[in-house]
């Protein structure tokens, strides 16, 4: 095989991108490209068509072509298999089959042009080896990429130690001077495993015996930057004011000034009482003959506190679960109570949970093969027909009668250029041409209907195309059945107002 040429171009004539791969005038290839649009015979199914000197292979993609120019000897089976890949490389690089969108992208698909064919004869290599050689992966890189990390490391901890001494310095002048100390409210430490929002340094709790100074006015305004500490805090400040010109991420803590007769500055929350949200995430692949080839459900309790006054609370639960999930509280949370009385509380009832911020109490943990688990079981069954086609029936199946899913959309692959003829349908469907997808939509799915199906065929296909499937949906239902029914204060045990959210959603849901 020697192919002379690979282009994109319109079923007008007009060439977008062009690649030559033999020595060629500039003319006669020009040439070449001009004559095909005029050869090609009207109502006739022939994708090549063949000159005194040269043969013209090409593909119809929507408003284009992909054209390949060979000699006359060259094996037509194998140029049909390389105008095939040539073909699956445009969407690769291009989110539609449009002129501009070629055009945009014209040096992407010349290099990957490259990668398939070298001195007029094609390479061994399929579409991922093209999708890494284009990639141009560079070792050097990465080096770079890890010394400027270090870099930035290094630069972090320098400011958190200088961001310590400056403290330390100003917690010594305040014991001698008399001036109020920087005090912070009690919480989860460190050490229980949920990350806060990074701040300047670590500001200790500091009893003062010496009576501070009346001040007549607050500051009104919010301070821009993490922490100013007199005219030493600039050292701090021109540390974080470095990092953002270096392109880092800092993110900045107000801290509050207990004075006395005076309410300490805070950002106003967007949640003034308790709020709760209870999140779930599904993670499942099934084979497209059957079998669960992974599945694992995550759930995750977070309470935010937005006033003091709810600090000290518990959340009563109740658990409903069939299933058997793992559950696993936070280190800070009483495992006792919970196991009794299916209570999250603090190990240590006098201290409140942190205000102003989303801290995950309990967690849970479901993993399996069993295919009742599945909440959607997804059958999709292509079948050949005798002219070419495949017919294809797909059906869903709702295994967990209580549950109630919004929003499913199943997305069905499809071969490049299908037009696929839809028979029965329950719900609504849509056909994308330019990702060359079916997407198969359902409002609701519950008990109501718990089974439906979808048919349809599609020319010039086989099984494999239709493959993976992809399932997305959102729930307000939980699917391990733990619910908060209450909250209540550790004091007196009365009921707490409160939100909660719930969400069920898949993180991955496939067939394949």
């Amino acid at each position: 095989m020697v192919l002379i040429a690979a282009a994109v171009c319109t079923k007008a004539g007009k060439t977008i991108v062009s690649r030559q791969f033999v020595e060629m005038t500039k003319a006669r290839i020009e040439g070449l490209l001009a004559a095909f649009p005029k050869l090609i015979p009207a109502g006739t199914q022939h994708t090549f068509v063949e000159t005194d000197s040269v043969r013209y292979v090409y593909q119809p993609l929507e408003r284009l072509y992909m054209l390949l120019i060979t000699t006359r000897a060259s094996n037509i089976l194998e140029d049909l298999e390389t105008l095939r890949l040539f073909a699956r490389v445009i969407p690769e690089y291009c989110r539609s089959l449009e002129e501009n969108e070629i055009v945009e992208n014209a040096f992407n698909l010349i290099f990957a042009f490259d990668e398939i064919v070298a001195l007029g004869y094609r390479e061994s290599v399929n579409l991922s080896q093209i999708r890494t050689f284009v990639e141009m992966d560079s070792h050097e890189e990465k080096v770079y990429q890890a010394v400027r990390q270090s870099q930035e490391r290094e630069a972090k901890n320098k400011m958190r130690e200088k961001a310590k001494e400056l403290q330390r310095q100003r917690m010594e002048a305040a014991k001698k001077g008399g001036k109020p100390a920087y005090t912070t409210s009690g919480g989860f430490g460190s050490s229980t495993g949920y990350t806060p929002a990074p701040s300047v340094g670590d500001i200790a709790n500091v009893s003062n015996d010496v009576k501070p100074p009346t001040y007549t006015s607050v500051q009104k305004q919010l301070p821009t930057r993490a922490m100013k500490l007199g005219s030493k805090g600039k050292d701090v400040e021109s540390f974080v004011d470095q990092l953002k010109s270096e392109g880092e991420s800092v993110v900045t803590n107000v801290n509050n000034v207990s004075q006395p007769g005076h309410k300490s500055i805070a950002i106003k929350p967007d949640i003034d009482g308790v709020h709760l949200k209870q999140e779930e995430k599904l993670i499942v692949s099934m084979g497209r003959d059957g079998g669960v080839q992974q599945f694992e459900l995550l759930g995750l309790i977070t309470l935010h506190i937005g006033d003091e006054k709810w600090g000290r609370i518990r959340v009563q639960l109740k658990n409903q679960d069939k299933h058997g999930v793992q559950l696993q509280t936070h280190p800070n949370v009483d495992k006792e109570l919970f196991k009794l009385r299916s209570q999250i509380g603090l190990k240590q009832p006098a201290k409140p949970f942190p205000l102003h911020t989303d801290v995950g109490v309990l967690k849970w943990r479901l993993q399996g093969a069993d295919e009742s688990l599945v909440p959607l079981l997804i059958n999709c069954w292509p079948s050949e027909a005798g002219d070419g086609s495949c017919d294809v029936n797909i059906e869903y199946e709702l295994t967990q009668p209580d549950l109630e899913l919004a929003d499913v959309n199943i997305t069905i692959s499809l071969p490049i250029g299908c037009s696929p003829i839809v028979g029965e349908c329950d719900g609504t469907y849509n056909h994308e041409a330019r990702r060359n997808q079916l997407i198969w939509s359902l409002p609701l799915i519950d008990s109501s209907n718990k089974t439906g199906s979808l048919e349809f065929s599609a020319p010039k296909a086989i099984p494999n195309d239709f493959f993976p499937l992809n399932v997305s949906f959102n729930s307000k239902s939980t699917y391990a059945q733990i619910k908060v029914t209450e909250v209540l204060l550790v004091d007196d045990e009365s009921p707490v107002k409160h939100s909660v959210e719930t969400v069920l959603f898949p993180d991955k849901y496939e067939i394949v």
